[in-house]
């Protein structure tokens, strides 16, 4: 059975939660959570709360016996819309600021 969880409009580049998505990808939960912890970038903390949600979401749902036997099967962090902010700066210019966003989706597994 698969279980999903998915987190929309993260405050961080796809790209800096790709790097921190493939560290976990087809890990065990306990192993994936110990990795997220001990990573020091800020996107790990915001895909450990995915990756919680997830597991939450397999409790509640009832379906799913054992929570130990579950894995991560697909994880996948996407390019939400970007925010275009605009900053005065010299001789009457205007400089660009992008607040770029993601979207995480996790699908969880269980080994069989």
């Amino acid at each position: 059975m698969k279980v999903k969880a998915v987190s929309k409009y993260l405050p961080t580049t796809s790209r800096k939660a790709k790097l921190v998505v493939d560290l976990i990808r087809g890990k065990n939960l306990d192993e994936a959570i110990n990795i997220l912890k001990f990573t020091p970038r800020a996107a790990s903390r915001l895909v450990e709360k995915v990756l919680r949600s997830a597991i939450a979401n397999a409790k509640q749902n009832g379906e799913i016996k054992d929570v130990d036997k579950l894995y991560i099967s697909e994880i996948s962090a996407n390019q939400g819309p970007t925010l275009k902010r605009f900053q005065p700066r010299a001789r009457g210019r205007a400089f660009r600021i992008r607040k770029r966003t993601s979207h995480i989706s996790i699908v969880l597994e269980e080994r069989l």
